[in-house]
């Protein structure tokens, strides 16, 4: 199902003399209207009500308003037919958003193109539009977005009609055989983008050659590109404004992170799952303005985050499945902004979690699959921020640990499942009033018992396991 609509954006108003003397032209168009249009007929009325006086909107105004709300509910409601979007075409529609609808195909693109300078976001993923389809936008230079994701009847050719839309801020072409090093040259005359998305594209080597001069670039997703190379990377290195940076498995190596080293704008990094190792963590140390890295799965322990000390502005770190143990995070004691830590699977201790009442400020913990026990509960109780605890797979966890938690009462999510909580500790729960999910599975609990507590004292739980 999907969803379209239409919005002002800073357009020029025309004299209302010629407004008025437009109303009986006799084309068939109303693309003119859309310098005095506002969005949606909610914004006609606020328009009206505002608290700077304006002129009573005209009936046509009125009528167009509601033919972009027509058009939205149809998508909405599943009802739109090709022959119903006929309707539609030359009606100055400015977004269009056919993301995962049914039966989208180049025939809906032509009525899509007609509205010509007024189209500025078209979402046509998951459609079986081909290049003659994305051909037809060739001629809509105003437009700022465009979404294909999964889009696999596009090639490399038809990417390539698109390098005349120099006005584009945002694009997502999402495992897309289409950005190969020949189509992706079509990016380079994209001057004005913000935000590129190529996830899982397979065949883009030798393709990021063609973005070294997007100047504005802010936003990169290259996640689970694995056919980028280190020549590749070399040409992000110029990327100067570049603030989030995925390249989740795509074989970053040591060389690689050579070239994120000189990104020092970057805020968001996400390195999960790649051949990184304690080595390669030293090309971080210069991103200070860092606030989320995503460690996940890398082939790092303890002493490679001492090469992270330094990024004081870091919110959210990401370390599950990795070789970090208890030693290693008293390198992060620094880290005192952190809100939210996952170390699923790391080898954290009792001694080890000595270190986790640095973080006052953690929103979110997860503390799986290691070896604490009450003990190290006893470090995390006075952590009054919390509303996510994931304390599972811990085994000698006991009822006592419900006790300890039992005053972390913005908590709306606690997993201690795979642990020794048995029927007799639920009554520490009581206090939890804000929790809404709520896992003890494979534990000494029953379903019965867990619904007795709901009932009596959880009013808020809706995710309850066992059930």
């Amino acid at each position: 199902m999907g969803s379209a609509c239409s919005r002002k954006r800073g357009q020029l108003l025309v004299d209302e003399e010629d407004l008025y003397s437009a109303r009986f032209s006799k084309s068939s168009s109303f693309k003119w209207l859309l310098h005095t249009l506002p969005r949606s007929g909610s914004d006609v009325h606020r328009k009206v009500q505002g608290p700077v006086p304006a002129r009573c909107p005209s009936l046509m105004e009125l009528c167009v308003a509601k033919v972009r709300e027509v058009f939205n509910e149809l998508v909405e409601w599943n009802i739109l037919t090709e022959e119903l979007l006929g309707a539609f075409r030359d009606c100055a529609l400015q977004d269009i958003c056919l993301a995962d609808y049914p039966g989208v195909r180049d025939a809906w693109m032509e009525v899509a193109a007609s509205q010509g300078q007024s189209l500025l976001s078209v979402d046509i993923s998951c459609s079986d539009v081909t290049d003659g389809g994305l051909n037809q936008l060739k001629d809509c230079i105003n437009l700022q977005s465009l979404s294909c994701n999964y889009c696999d009847q596009i090639s490399e050719h038809g990417l390539k009609t698109l390098s005349g839309l120099s006005n584009v801020t945002s694009l997502s072409f999402k495992k897309c055989s289409a950005v190969t090093a020949e189509g992706a040259k079509a990016f380079a005359n994209m001057v004005n983008l913000g935000s590129l998305d190529l996830e899982r594209c397979p065949k883009i080597h030798g393709g990021l050659v063609h973005l070294k001069g997007l100047r504005k670039l802010e936003k990169l997703n290259l996640r689970y590109c694995n056919g980028i190379t280190d020549s590749d990377m070399k040409h992000l290195s110029g990327l100067s404004k570049l603030a989030h940076l995925n390249l989740e498995g795509c074989a970053v190596t040591a060389a690689c992170l050579e070239v994120i080293s000189g990104l020092v704008k970057l805020k968001v990094l996400n390195l999960g799952f790649n051949y990184i190792t304690d080595a390669c963590l030293v090309h971080l140390k210069e991103l200070i303005n860092l606030e989320c890295l995503n460690l996940d799965s890398c082939k790092i322990g303890d002493e490679g985050l001492a090469h992270l000390k330094g990024l004081l502005k870091l919110r959210s770190l990401e370390l599950s499945d990795t070789e970090v143990g208890s030693n290693g995070l008293r390198h992060l004691s620094g880290l005192t902004g952190l809100t939210h830590l996952d170390l699923f699977g790391a080898r954290i201790t009792d001694a080890g979690t000595n270190c986790l009442k640095y973080f006052k400020n953690l929103q979110s913990l997860e503390v799986c699959g290691g070896l604490i026990t009450d003990a190290g509960v006893k470090n995390i109780k006075d952590l009054k921020a919390l509303t996510l605890l994931n304390l599972s797979q811990n085994g000698n966890l006991t009822d006592k640990s419900l006790e300890l938690i039992s005053g972390l009462t913005a908590l709306v999510s606690l997993n201690v499942s795979n642990s020794r909580v048995s029927n007799s500790g639920l009554h520490h729960l009581k206090p939890l009033q804000n929790l809404r999910s709520l896992s003890l599975e494979s534990c000494k609990v029953t379903a019965i018992e867990i619904k007795k507590l709901q009932l009596a004292a959880l009013p808020n739980l809706v995710s309850v396991r066992p059930e």
